[in-house]
């Protein structure tokens, strides 16, 4: 860094060389308006703004870091693995439906916009999607990262008659994204209400 900014998850430093200055953001970084939406929503990031002179290392759980460069689009990221973001980048959250409600993450997600990098952590290397009208993508919700472009959302069920008989698939439901845009998964799968089924 040279003089600017980035924000970063709390506590996500693990190194850095030179003179940095670390303070807390409140509201995920957008200040009381988005402390108070955070809370009504569930969708709770606390962050910090590293700023100064050097290099900064950050990471989380040993995860995978992910860079995303943004010129003026908008990413839809899990506050659970969004890592860090150029201080120019706005964030933000926004509803996702059933989608978040089959991850177990609740029903919204946070948005990031603007033009610069987020870095986004996964389980393993992330893995990058290209979705065109031509051909959709069904995604696992427990392997879903993140998504960038003009995608829509829907959650398929492949709930049947042999499922309740104990002979479903294990892949209960899937996230049917259509549109134009990049979707992120990671070679791993959380625990997820769907994958109960």
């Amino acid at each position: 860094m040279t003089g600017d900014a980035v924000k970063a998850k709390n506590g996500a430093m693990v190194a850095y060389d030179g003179q940095m200055a670390f303070k807390k953001m409140s509201g995920g970084g957008e200040g009381l308006r988005g402390m108070v939406t955070r809370r009504l929503t569930g969708e709770q990031m606390a962050v910090m703004e590293v700023k100064g002179h050097g290099t900064c290392y950050f990471a989380d759980r040993a995860s995978e870091i992910n860079l995303v460069r943004l010129q003026g689009e908008k990413l839809y990221v899990e506050a659970g693995n969004l890592l860090c973001t150029d201080a120019a980048l706005r964030t933000g959250t926004t509803f996702t439906g059933l989608r978040g409600a089959s991850q177990g993450n609740g029903l919204f997600t946070t948005t990031v916009e603007g033009s610069g990098q987020a870095a986004i952590v996964s389980d393993g290397p992330a893995v990058v999607l290209r979705v065109t009208k031509q051909y959709p993508l069904q995604v696992d919700p427990g392997a879903y990262v993140a998504h960038t472009g003009d995608l829509k959302q829907h959650l398929q069920s492949g709930v049947n008659f042999r499922t309740f008989l104990g002979e479903g698939s294990g892949e209960a439901f899937q996230i049917r994204f259509e549109g134009e845009g990049l979707v992120y998964v990671q070679p791993s799968e959380r625990n997820t209400v769907g994958g109960e089924v």
